[in-house]
């Protein structure tokens, strides 16, 4: 009997041991939760940005506000200042072109007189790029406007992609010159009674040195007694100035499309 007893609370102390277990169940040892903790979300694949794309063939405009400094340029009776009407030129010009997508550079922005080098070294460090340069006549008729290239050179032109002396470096590149001279007479021709119906050649030394195609523009005379008849030609030479420029970009990029030597230099082809 006594075995008996023993034996039955043996089982019963079995079975709530078994109990106790299934309703407590042992915990994950310390080394297995951190385990899991530790483990990190899957990463999400980061999305690269495309690389920036540089606006293709003519995209850079080179304007070059004559004069400056102590070097007023021409002078009219009634006190005007050739290098102050440039300045404002410029800017009406610069904000027509920006708003044809063009990027401006400007050889100077207030009364600086920057170096003829200085300004054809802005212009040559740039790739698909024109020059031009801004001026008050003394001697065209007033109210009118005139473009210039520089005239043919004498004796055997340059070869595209040959070494260029500095003084010389237009040359090369006068054939896109006159072209983009020409367009321009044609739109402001249209705006300004009595304007050349084409360009003119002219010894113009702010384009020597500028391994681009350039021209110079000429606005109507410092011999007008207000300041206001020049200030009021501007707005028509700036729009006539980017239609030209828009219309030249075609020309340019199609040339560049089919390898046209003579539209900018070889890096390093100028001294």
């Amino acid at each position: 009997m006594l075995h008996f007893v023993r034996s039955l609370s043996l089982l019963l102390l079995t079975a709530g041991l078994l109990l106790a277990g299934a309703m407590h169940p042992q915990a994950s040892p310390p080394s297995q939760q951190s385990a899991q903790t530790l483990v990190p979300p899957a990463a999400v694949p980061q999305q690269s940005s495309p690389p920036r794309q540089e606006p293709s063939g003519l995209n850079v405009v080179v304007l070059d506000p004559a004069h400056g400094g102590t070097d007023t340029g021409a002078r009219g009776a009634g006190g005007i200042r050739e290098s102050n009407l440039v300045l404002a030129l410029t800017g009406q010009v610069r904000a027509a072109l920006e708003k044809q997508g063009f990027t401006v550079l400007q050889t100077r922005k207030g009364d600086d007189g920057p170096s003829l080098d200085d300004r054809a070294s802005l212009a040559n460090a740039q790739r698909n790029a024109i020059f031009i340069s801004l001026h008050v006549g003394s001697t065209g008729l007033p109210g009118t406007v005139r473009v210039y290239t520089l005239p043919a050179p004498q004796g055997t032109p340059p070869l595209a992609g040959a070494l260029l002396p500095w003084e010389r470096a237009q040359a090369a590149f006068l054939v896109m010159s006159r072209k983009l001279a020409d367009l321009a007479q044609v739109q402001l021709s249209m705006r300004f009674k009595g304007s050349p119906a084409n360009a003119s050649a002219a010894a113009v030394r702010q384009l020597n040195s500028v391994a681009l195609p350039a021209i110079a523009i000429e606005l109507s005379n410092v011999s007008v007694q207000d300041p206001a008849l020049l200030e009021r030609m501007m707005p028509g030479v700036a729009d006539g100035v980017a239609e030209a420029v828009g219309s030249f970009k075609q020309v340019y990029d199609a040339e560049l499309a089919h390898g046209a030597p003579a539209i900018q230099p070889a890096q390093g082809s100028v001294r």
